[in-house]
């Protein structure tokens, strides 16, 4: 989320309609919910995490252990357990 000047974005006669509410303060304005993104789809941090743990279920169906595969992922074992137990929605 950035700051962007409401004098680049909107007409003068909507700025003093705003400014009968509210001056010289700082307005949060969300998006439309059907614009809104789901945490890691902007910065692809959801798309790493599911191919990480695709890659440590196929290791741990491959015969590797819930202790060797939690040292190699720098996870713990129960975070392990998790993936690899996880029943899929």
């Amino acid at each position: 989320m950035k700051y962007v000047r409401i004098d680049r974005i909107l007409p003068d006669d909507l700025i003093k309609e705003i400014q009968k509410y509210i001056q010289g303060e700082y307005v949060y304005i969300p998006s439309l919910p059907e614009k809104r993104k789901r945490w890691g789809e902007k910065s692809k941090s959801r798309d790493y995490l599911k191919a990480r743990n695709a890659k440590i279920l196929n290791q741990y169906i491959g015969g590797q252990s819930i202790s060797n595969l939690a040292e190699e992922f720098f996870l713990s074992d129960s975070s392990i357990k998790k993936i690899v137990y996880k029943k899929d929605k």
